[in-house]
């Protein structure tokens, strides 16, 4: 569960496992456009989700420790809010509230569902993620359709 902390001067976040305890840590860092470092547990960084500035679209650099794994990138759509993540070819489908998304891997097989929870103080979300592995570069794809959300509003 990702939950944005209620007090804070920049994009902060705190993520819980299934059983309530802190896996990961979000900071914001003072930048031109979004940038937001993760920490693990024991306050190691583990990576970073860095808006491009001055683009048509929303994009955003996905960095696991210092290299550059991927981007992601809103697409143009009517109704439905899409996304696609370069370097792991995920496709992102959102909802008409913006509120829930599917992951799905190259060949269209599942790969996370986050909800965002509603009647909370902060903005609060639930990934399910199929595979472990996955739980970083989701976490980060979750980090920047929150940071798009807020850009635009």
């Amino acid at each position: 569960m990702i939950e944005h902390r209620f007090f804070s001067g920049f994009d902060s976040y705190d993520i819980y496992d299934e059983k309530g305890n802190t896996v990961f840590t979000v900071e914001g860092k003072l930048s031109w456009g979004h940038c937001l470092h993760i920490l693990n547990a024991s306050g190691t960084h583990v990576g970073t989700v860095q808006e491009k500035v001055l683009t048509f679209l929303p994009k955003f650099e996905l960095y696991i420790g210092q290299q550059c794994v991927g981007e992601i990138k809103k697409e143009l759509t009517l109704l439905r809010p899409r996304f696609e993540v370069t370097g792991c070819g995920w496709q992102l489908d959102g909802d008409f509230l913006e509120w829930d998304y599917e992951i799905r891997g190259q060949r269209g097989e599942p790969v996370a569902k986050i909800s965002k929870e509603i009647f909370n103080w902060t903005d609060t979300y639930v990934i399910d993620i199929l595979n472990p592995a996955d739980t970083l570069l989701a976490l980060m794809v979750v980090l920047a359709i929150d940071a798009e959300k807020c850009s635009r509003n």
